[in-house]
């Protein structure tokens, strides 16, 4: 399976799994809150999904170096400051809490399945292999900052 590490762009497989919770939604449908509500919450939750997913690029962007997920070997910095003190994966963090707002705006508790199954497929396909490459790039500066920040929250 290592053949998967870097070959899926991240907002991919958000939008696969962001179907499959939909199909699953369909499924097992569990409408009981008033589609006004869901509208309001997810709205809100998908507006600070997009603020934590646009403050890891602007971090990036200001230490000048690649935001590219496919290519972490091309890094050019080691980026710690900003939304960068709090969490490793803002971006990916980002995609999963959209995730969350989708599921709330589907109604759909079994649908939270998907953002679970997103989170264990970046750490293995994505994450992983991107800490490996950036440990080889930064040594003790990563292993530092690995220690001081957790991958996602």
């Amino acid at each position: 399976m290592n053949w998967l590490e870097h070959r899926v762009p991240p907002p991919l497989v958000a939008a696969a799994f962001g179907g499959v919770m939909w199909l699953l939604s369909l499924w097992v449908p569990n409408d009981e809150v008033a589609a006004g509500w869901r509208i309001i919450a997810s709205t809100l939750v998908l507006l600070a999904a997009a603020a934590v997913c646009l403050a890891g690029v602007l971090s990036f962007r200001l230490a000048n170096t690649t935001v590219n997920p496919l290519k972490p070997e091309t890094a050019s910095s080691l980026v710690s400051s900003g939304v960068y003190r709090y969490t490793r994966n803002p971006m990916y963090l980002g995609f999963a809490v959209a995730l969350v707002a989708w599921s709330i705006y589907l109604g759909s508790l079994v649908a939270l399945l998907g953002v679970l199954g997103f989170v264990l497929y970046m750490n293995r396909f994505q994450i992983i292999p991107e800490e490996h490459a950036l440990a080889s790039l930064f040594r003790e500066e990563f292993a530092a900052y690995r220690r001081r920040v957790r991958r996602w929250l």
